[in-house]
């Protein structure tokens, strides 16, 4: 069977590469540095569960403290522009294609393990969604190398390539998302919870639950930066003891509709550095600060709108 543990290993496997390639490299002025920390995230996706909070909490200082004083980047070799744009314009929109396999595979392999006898002895049933993606990635990545034959090490090379441009920013997801656990342990949610029954007395009714949950979705997103953290607040605070349990809605509806919500708060804040600010950094555009303000700009005309019909959906569809 395959389980998370092994999908952790592949993913070791390649930040300890990323490490290893950037040691290497004496065009990255800040090479060893760079190096350390991407080798940290390697240990922690190889070692995690030996190392206990203490091991991981400080490992994760060290991640913060090293992105803080700033990593480098490298010139890992590559096709020129000139080149992808030959093969661009050769092979059309086929190389589309691996990109759709990781989503194909990963949606696939967890219908299968739901759906059928032979899917749980495959994959494990508990973790089916990150192993089919993992899974994805690496039927993706073989069909590139059988397809394309590009140079064995090419695969690390243009994903150290991606990872120095994106940086730190690539692990804020899984920061954020922890942080949010840490203040529903800290019992964050039922302060706000008690906050919210306090100024808005009129919770019970379903369409001020409702708004209230969604617009403190988006809210608490754009304090945050990600809605994974603000989802455990929230629905602690709000989609739970009123939006559910005080309304009767239907959790997995709610839950669902509220972390779309949340999403509408990513597009509008600059504390989503992960999806407003790599944009930026990947087109090397010359100043970043203001290409972050454009792209949240350029957003918020989308994001107001999905907000308000997130909350028409909630009221409409969440409710037997």
């Amino acid at each position: 069977m395959i389980t998370l543990a092994y999908a952790y290993i592949i993913v070791g496997f390649f930040f300890a590469s990323i490490s290893i390639l950037t040691l290497l490299d004496r065009a990255n002025p800040r090479r060893f540095r760079t190096a350390l920390f991407w080798a940290l995230l390697a240990t922690s996706f190889w070692a995690g569960q030996y190392l206990g909070d203490l091991g991981n909490g400080l490992l994760a200082l060290a991640l913060v403290a090293l992105a803080a004083i700033g990593l480098g980047q490298g010139k890992p070799p590559t096709t020129t522009p000139e080149q992808r744009r030959e093969s661009a314009e050769r092979r059309g929109n086929l190389l589309f294609l691996p990109a759709l396999i990781i989503p194909a595979v990963a949606l696939g392999g967890t219908l299968a393990v739901q759906y059928t006898d032979w899917g749980p002895v495959i994959i494990q049933e508990q973790h089916k969604t990150l192993v089919s993606l993992v899974i994805g990635v690496l039927i993706a990545v073989t069909v590139l190398m059988l397809w394309l034959r590009p140079p064995l090490l090419a695969p690390l090379q243009e994903g150290r390539r991606l990872m120095d441009s994106v940086g730190w920013a690539a692990l804020l997801p899984q920061m954020l998302a922890s942080l949010g656990a840490v203040f529903l342990a800290a019992g964050v949610g039922d302060q706000v919870g008690r906050i919210f029954a306090e100024y808005i007395p009129m919770l019970d009714t379903r369409t001020v639950a409702v708004s209230a949950y969604c617009i403190g979705m988006a809210l608490f997103t754009i304090i945050m930066g990600n809605a994974f953290a603000a989802f455990p607040v929230m629905t602690a605070a709000v989609g739970l003891p009123f939006v559910i349990i005080a309304c009767g809605g239907d959790p997995a509806r709610v839950c669902a509709i509220g972390m779309l919500a949340g999403f509408c708060g990513t597009l509008m804040t600059p504390m989503a550095a992960n999806f407003n600010v790599v944009p930026a950094n990947l087109l090397e555009l010359p100043d970043r600060k203001a290409a972050l303000n454009g792209v949240i700009r350029a957003q918020i005309p989308t994001a107001l709108p999905l907000l308000v019909a997130n909350i028409v959906l909630m009221r409409l569809l969440a409710f037997p």
